[in-house]
């Protein structure tokens, strides 16, 4: 593993997943995550659910939006953070898109409106991550808004049975 330096392109899948730590251990408030579907960069991890509970834990006003274009692996191989959704629905949310949205190819994480990870193609470990730069998350930020108006449904977790 290559040492991660921000604002530079970096590739290697150990690389994103180490930066996708970085960026979710920096967030206080606010956590906005778009991935196609949470099978590449260790979402399915205990270190990822750690960091995702210790978020949401740490500030009842925290608040985790994800959108993604196909919510099956998250349902199917993150059954610690489907969890959470019964836990802290007041402060989490997973949307899936529809498929006109579908065209987005790239990957990002926004922390607190100012530090993101950008992952420029789903099916290439090349992205870059940042802390402090305000401007790049915006443009990131308006995208996010535009992806979230174009989810068909909200993913649930609610348990069956009497």
């Amino acid at each position: 593993m290559t040492e991660l330096v921000e604002n530079q392109i970096i590739t290697g899948e150990r690389n994103y997943e180490e930066a996708i730590r970085r960026v979710m251990a920096g967030a206080e408030r606010e956590l906005l995550i778009f991935d196609q579907d949470f099978s590449r960069g260790g979402f399915s991890s205990l270190k990822c659910f750690e960091l995702v509970r210790n978020f949401l834990w740490k500030d009842r006003q925290n608040r985790l939006v994800i959108i993604l274009h196909d919510a099956t692996y998250f349902i199917t191989q993150c059954p610690r953070i489907c969890e959470l959704l019964t836990s802290y629905s007041h402060a989490m949310t997973v949307y899936q898109t529809n498929e006109h949205a579908k065209v987005a190819k790239d990957t990002f994480i926004i922390a607190d409106q100012k530090h993101y990870l950008r992952r420029f193609h789903v099916d290439q470990a090349r992205f870059k991550f940042a802390f402090d730069d305000v401007a790049s998350t915006n443009i990131l930020n308006m995208r996010f808004d535009e992806l979230l108006q174009e989810t068909s449904h909200t993913i649930t977790i609610t348990a069956l049975g009497l």
